[in-house]
């Protein structure tokens, strides 16, 4: 598989476990306000980390470590990335997938397989404001919609999570988003932050706390369970 990152230990990309993550390379959105721009424009920009190398250091830490995230760039562009899932579970490690959702195909497959304890889906905005936020014109929301549905069926553990962003996002489409996803298990607010590594930062700027509590004061009728994190 395509490696272009690799984390040896996080308490944050896999809730509620120590685990390490693994960075694939490329994306089929182009969200302006991506944090890893060079991972999805440029990733052979980065070095490629033999699977092999990574596979023999989760090994070494298998009695520490209880997971392993799959994040991007977008992972299910890997089509060897059920292989090199099975070989992460075969050393008795959970795996968490961040996703954009472009391919329920691959989700379903993965949780069909067993493959995956977890996943992450980001909502990147309302269906009539997506092709803003992920910087494509006229995209069909069809891939997205499935994804939605399927993990939302899945009996597995899920959150979905929006970067919020002043600029992109407006309240109506939050109200949008929650009567979509309406009644899911776990929905995050993430607040934009400049990296210094975006795709196209003009025009964006961190929505404020306020901001982000009057969007989550908008979504609780329709998902209680909607919390905001990564602030200031």
């Amino acid at each position: 598989m395509q490696i272009h990152g690799f984390a040896k230990l996080t308490l944050l990309d896999y809730p509620g476990r120590i685990a390490a993550t693994v960075f694939t390379g490329g994306c089929n959105f182009r969200c302006p306000f991506c944090h890893n721009a060079v991972l999805v424009l440029d990733p052979n920009a980065q070095p490629l980390i033999p699977e092999d190398e990574v596979l023999r250091e989760l090994e070494s830490r298998k009695n520490k470590l209880e997971g392993v995230c799959i994040t991007g760039g977008e992972p299910t562009l890997c089509r060897d990335l059920p292989e090199f899932i099975e070989k992460v579970r075969a050393l008795g490690l959970l795996v968490k997938l961040d996703s954009n959702g472009t391919a329920p195909d691959m989700i379903a497959g993965l949780i069909d397989r067993g493959l995956i304890d977890h996943i992450a889906m980001d909502i990147k905005s309302s269906p009539e404001g997506y092709s803003k936020a992920v910087g494509l014109r006229d995209m069909s929301m069809d891939n997205i919609f499935r994804s939605v549905d399927l993990i939302m069926q899945s009996g597995i553990e899920y959150e979905f999570r929006t970067t919020v962003v002043d600029g992109i996002h407006t309240p109506d489409d939050f109200k949008k988003i929650g009567v979509w996803i309406k009644g899911a298990k776990a929905y995050f607010l993430q607040q934009y932050k400049d990296s210094g590594d975006l795709i196209s930062p003009q025009g964006l700027s961190s929505p404020s706390k306020e901001t982000l509590e009057k969007y989550r004061e908008i979504l609780l009728p329709y998902i209680p369970n909607t919390s905001i994190r990564g602030t200031d």
